[in-house]
């Protein structure tokens, strides 16, 4: 195996780590920002420990892009009434598949770019607001 198999091991691992931080921490702004952050330092390290810095910045960049990916689908589960801590352990199980999966060849890089597009992709989904009693007025 080559370094790019490396690279997207760590990419998937990234992935895994914010996904999973994203699940435990996000809530307002602020803690979307601090998971933000402690997700591409979390990257980072495990690149680190794993490689040099190529497998450092993989890393990095998948802890940014799972982290922002699932900021997505736990804000707004939270925001239609999910329960914290049911997110959470849900959120926490599909990281550990994640990281899982982060160990086949090139599903790191996969798992780094469908993330980010499926999180777009609920986000143009989502209502923009809720329509009330209007929804049921007749016009």
């Amino acid at each position: 195996m080559g370094s790019w198999y490396w690279i997207g091991v760590c990419a998937g691992l990234g992935v895994a780590l914010g996904v999973l931080l994203a699940g435990i921490l996000v809530g307002t702004r602020a803690t979307l920002a601090g998971a933000f952050v402690l997700a591409i330092v979390a990257g980072v390290g495990v690149g680190l420990a794993i490689g040099e810095w190529d497998e450092a910045v993989g890393g990095g960049a998948g802890g940014a892009l799972g982290a922002l990916g699932a900021a997505q689908l736990v804000a707004g589960t939270l925001r239609r009434g999910g329960a914290r801590f049911g997110t959470a352990v849900f959120v926490g199980l599909v990281a550990l598949v994640l990281a899982g999966l982060a160990w086949i060849p090139a599903a790191g890089y996969l798992e780094a770019t469908l993330v980010p597009v499926l999180a777009a992709r609920l986000r143009r989904r989502a209502p923009e607001r809720y329509a009330g009693l209007r929804s049921l007025a007749k016009d």
